[in-house]
């Protein structure tokens, strides 16, 4: 699983010209590519204006884990970015392709690209990556998170939706910065703080955090993306009778928790060991339940 390996399966591309509809010219809405010719026009606004959205799909034995919903937030991504609706069936046949295509692993990441195409032809640009997913077994074990002011409120969703919150864009230099931020004061990960005081989101991640037997998450209204790993676990902890609920929470509260984690399609389960300067409590065996659902394994 670790991707450093010489012995590491290579990645698989996929193109998929028919992303924004299928096609009425009997052509294959989507194809395999060779990862390692260039596929991209240097005139793609993508590249020249980081105009495209994205989505990251786990999958775990060959099987991939919530499709249905990232595509979903794909489509609700291109509605803010008023770019054409994605194709839901012809992606949902490309990425059974790509993992089709791709050596067996125990770890797959799947990662979605849709843009708005060359400058001037009004063609969304789509392509497929499947590649062996980091080795995550560390943030697995635990993490430090630095708490990062985003410099936006929790009402700009209302405001100024031109800032797209809740966006997954492509345009992701802010997030990366953030991550780098992180490291270079001595933690893995970072935690959005929003200007109003709220904590928000990690740059590829949602936050869950328990109070008790009470299971919270940050509300998608103030400008989060609607995360698929926490609404796997929140209707597995409701149907186990835990409370759960979405609610604005400061760094205090994330601090004074019972435990938190930071959840992604890929890295799944990372628990925080530190917010900060402060300690937080840490459940491993209920991090390792965490891993099962979000995996498909439980």
């Amino acid at each position: 699983m670790t991707s450093s390996s010489t012995d590491t399966p290579a990645p698989v591309l996929v193109l998929v010209p028919g992303a924004a509809g299928a096609p009425n010219d009997g052509s294959a809405p989507y194809r395999l590519a060779d990862p390692a010719v260039p596929q991209l026009s240097i005139t793609d606004l993508v590249a020249t204006r980081g105009d495209g959205i994205f989505e990251t799909i786990g999958a775990f034995d060959g099987r991939p884990i919530n499709v249905g919903p990232h595509l979903a937030r794909l489509a609700r991504s291109a509605s803010l970015l008023q770019m054409p609706a994605p194709h839901q069936e012809t992606l949902l046949a490309a990425i059974d392709a790509a993992i089709e295509a791709h050596a067996d692993v125990p770890e797959l990441t799947i990662r979605v690209m849709y843009t708005r195409g060359i400058e001037g032809a009004g063609t969304p640009t789509c392509w497929i990556d499947a590649h062996v997913s980091d080795d995550w077994a560390l943030y697995r074990r635990g993490i430090r998170v630095a708490a990062l002011d985003r410099g936006l409120s929790t009402a700009v969703p209302e405001t100024s939706p031109w800032l797209l919150p809740g966006a997954k864009t492509l345009s992701y230099a802010v997030n990366m910065a953030a991550v780098r931020e992180a490291k270079r004061r001595g933690a893995q990960d970072a935690l959005f703080v929003a200007t109003d005081g709220y904590v928000l989101e990690g740059p590829t991640s949602t936050l869950l955090v328990r109070r008790g037997d009470t299971f919270l998450t940050t509300p998608v209204s103030a400008g989060v993306l609607p995360g698929t790993c926490v609404t796997t676990l929140f209707t597995a902890l409701q149907d186990e009778g835990h409370e759960v609920r979405e609610q604005l929470m400061t760094v205090a509260d994330v601090a004074g928790s019972d435990g938190a984690w930071l959840l992604s399609s890929t890295r799944l389960a990372a628990p925080i060991t530190h917010l900060d300067e402060t300690e937080l409590p840490l459940d491993l065996e209920l991090t390792e339940r965490f891993e099962a659902l979000l995996s498909g394994r439980a």
